[in-house]
């Protein structure tokens, strides 16, 4: 569970490290045409993209739920970012939880794999989508949320998941 930190004023360099430099020697077509960009640029743009219907997000709060199918994304067309509002179907649960498997549930993602600008002109984005569950006022369904959360949830009035979230990024 990592976050990537990218800011504006970088060079350019491989997130991948060793993969990005071993598919230098790939062919003379794909070096043609992609000049201005990085082999983990493209590799990153072909699955980064907005959380949408039919994605399933990894469930990270206690709740019993473990997987999450997105049905519907609340207040966009395009799909969810981080800190918006999905409503979700449980694909998979724990066997005692507050929440069992087929429940229509609300979530709000918490992490998302799609690149997100920051003010201050830095990037973040996340290596897998995740969202902790909520009723139907916004209050959080778990007492605990696990791994990292992005302070972009404050905007978005979610203090509560921030207070049960034992790291901020």
């Amino acid at each position: 569970m990592a976050a990537r930190f990218l800011s504006k004023s970088s060079s350019g360099s491989s997130l991948l490290g060793a993969l990005g430099t071993s598919l230098l020697g790939v062919g003379s077509v794909a070096r043609q045409t992609t000049s201005n960009l990085t082999y983990s640029d493209i590799f990153f743009q072909q699955q980064r993209t907005f959380i949408q219907m039919g994605t399933k997000l990894k469930v990270v709060d206690n709740s019993g739920a473990k997987r999450v199918m997105c049905i519907q994304a609340l207040k966009s067309k395009k799909g969810a970012k981080l800190g918006d509002i999905i409503i979700g179907s449980v694909k998979e649960a724990q066997p005692r939880g507050k929440v069992k498997k087929g429940d229509v549930v609300y979530g709000v993602v918490v992490r998302a794999a799609m690149q997100r600008g920051r003010c201050d002109g830095s990037h973040v984005r996340f290596d897998d989508n995740a969202v902790v569950l909520v009723n139907k006022q916004g209050e959080p369904i778990g007492t605990r949320v696990f791994g990292p959360v992005p302070h972009e949830l404050r905007k978005k009035k979610h203090v509560k998941i921030l207070a049960l979230a034992e790291h901020i990024a």
